[in-house]
């Protein structure tokens, strides 16, 4: 009996004997199948393979990012945010070995887990075992869990604290239970969100998107985006990191506003003449 993992997103399943006949995440149009076919392992065989390890770096006074090199699935990064009351682990990634839970207990350890959407369940069950830490994901996702567990929480609604200044915020978009989390007092109090990719950052980091699907391209109708960003309208957040290590540094709550008016202006067929 093995709990199998897909290779393309890294997410999780039960425990059985064969591997699944398919990963019903890639299955669909938000994610895909790779060229060469469904493909699986176990966290057994990745880490007795020795070529993974995570890398855990602070990147503002009490955040820190955890990456797996080389990079595996989907190759989202997860955020350690040391909140006042205790931790708060936002996304996860499939990898974990003993030295990534020695260094994150270092640090405090985790209270509390938190995702955005269901291509960075991974292992969460296996992070919350390691750390006794519940796991919040919003209700309207609960579909997409393929290894269910008693450390889930599901919330519901638009808005759910998880301490004081560390808040999540369903808007939706890519997911229908798609969250991004607000922390409050990050960057000296001028304010941090965590994205996932609810949220992108593009390539011009003075700009993000918005997307249904980003590996086949499916645009957002204009009413979500604006639904998104209305959601968070008047949260002050200085700076925005998204999934991928890609970073909004200054004027990220403006920025994704005037983000959002440029995209719809764009499906309106107002931005451009071509």
């Amino acid at each position: 009996m093995s709990k199998f993992v897909c290779i393309t997103c890294g997410v999780q399943y039960p425990e059985q004997k064969e591997e699944p006949e398919y990963c019903p995440i890639c299955l669909e149009e938000r994610q895909y199948v790779h060229p060469d076919g469904q493909q699986w392992t176990t966290h057994k065989d990745m880490v007795g393979g020795g070529v993974f390890r995570n890398e855990i770096k602070q990147v503002e006074k009490g955040l820190y990012s955890i990456t797996t090199a080389p990079s595996f699935g989907i190759g989202q990064t997860s955020y350690l945010v040391l909140g006042k009351e205790y931790n708060v682990l936002w996304d996860c990634i499939t990898y974990l070995d003993e030295a990534t839970i020695e260094q994150i207990d270092a640090l405090g350890g985790v209270g509390a887990i938190a995702l955005s959407h269901p291509h960075y369940y991974s292992r969460q069950l296996d992070w919350a075992e390691a750390f006794k830490a519940p796991i919040y994901i919003h209700a309207d996702d609960a579909d997409w869990v393929m290894e269910p567990g008693d450390a889930i929480q599901l919330w519901e609604g638009e808005v759910y604290s998880l301490q004081p200044g560390v808040t999540l915020h369903r808007l939706g978009g890519h997911f229908k239970g798609g969250a991004v989390l607000h922390w409050e007092h990050g960057l000296e109090g001028d304010g941090v969100l965590l994205s996932g990719d609810i949220i992108q950052v593009v390539q011009d980091t003075n700009w993000v998107s918005f997307m249904y699907s980003y590996p086949n391209l499916i645009p957002l109708p204009a009413e979500i985006v604006r639904h998104m960003v209305d959601r968070i309208e008047g949260k002050r957040f200085t700076r925005l990191y998204n999934a991928f290590h890609k970073t909004v540094r200054k004027d990220a709550d403006a920025v994704v506003q005037r983000s959002a008016d440029r995209y719809i202006q764009a499906l309106e067929g107002e931005l451009f003449s071509t």
